[in-house]
Parts: structure tokens; C-alpha cells; sequence
């Protein structure tokens, strides 16, 4: 299995299509056996699904996610855990242990508002961008 967060300083990043870097863990057995930092060059929102699969990604732990990202994970059959806020490494773990919370019901329209009044991108906060 391998796992990877959206990753800025440790922490998980709050916005999936503005990420630059993902943590990776490779995971056997319930272990974690190995970790790497892997930027993503630029891609953006869609092409980031398949740069996930490229890596042999299975499943993501991510803050904030629009729908397309949404549809384009579940596309390339990649596991989705959203709306997870904190440290990168504890995500993992606690994901590996059965306690992870997350939103199953996450979703952030950052294309169709201003940020602002009337913002409404859920608990998860919306990082920086």
C-alpha cells in the first residue's frame, strides 16, 4: 500500500490542487516501511490523480478538495481521505490504527466564490492560496 498526504511543513496542506508536494509512505503489513517527499512540478487539480497512479499511490489524505479532484481520484481507483487537518505523519498513523478522522463528505468549490463572506468550504479550513 502506499499513502500519500498533501504536505507543507509537516503538516497536512489544506488545498489538494495547490499542492507542490506530497509525503509518501510505502506501507506493508500495517508498517510504515519507507517515506519520501515527492514534488509535483506544477501539476494542478486533474493532473495530479494521474501523477498520484504514476507513483503507485492507492490511497490520499488530503484538507481541502473540489469535485473534480474528487471524480478524477475515484477514477484512477485511488482511496480518498479528506477534510484531515494536522501533522502528516500522525494522519498516517492514525489512518494505519483505524482512528482517522476525515470527511467522507468534504468538498471545496474554490473556483466558483471569492473568498470572503459567504465562504463555506467546511471545517477543514482552506490553507493558504
Amino acid at each position: 500500500m502506499k499513502i500519500a498526504v498533501t504536505h507543507r511543513g509537516g503538516e497536512v496542506f489544506q488545498h489538494f490542487g495547490h499542492t507542490e508536494q506530497f509525503k509518501i509512505y510505502e506501507v506493508e503489513n500495517g508498517e510504515i516501511k519507507a517515506i519520501k517527499l515527492a514534488d509535483t512540478n506544477g501539476s494542478g487539480h486533474g493532473a495530479l490523480a494521474g501523477f498520484l497512479k504514476d507513483n503507485g499511490v492507492d490511497t490520499v489524505i488530503c484538507g481541502g478538495i473540489g469535485g473534480g479532484a474528487q471524480t478524477a481520484l475515484k477514477d484512477a481507483g485511488i482511496t480518498l481521505y479528506g477534510g484531515v487537518q494536522g501533522s502528516a505523519d500522525a494522519a498516517v498513523v492514525a489512518l494505519l490504527s483505524g482512528k482517522l478522522t476525515f470527511n467522507p463528505d468534504v468538498h471545496c468549490d474554490h473556483h466558483d466564490h471569492e473568498h470572503g463572506e459567504g465562504h463555506t468550504c467546511g471545517e477543514h479550513g482552506c490553507g493558504n492560496h
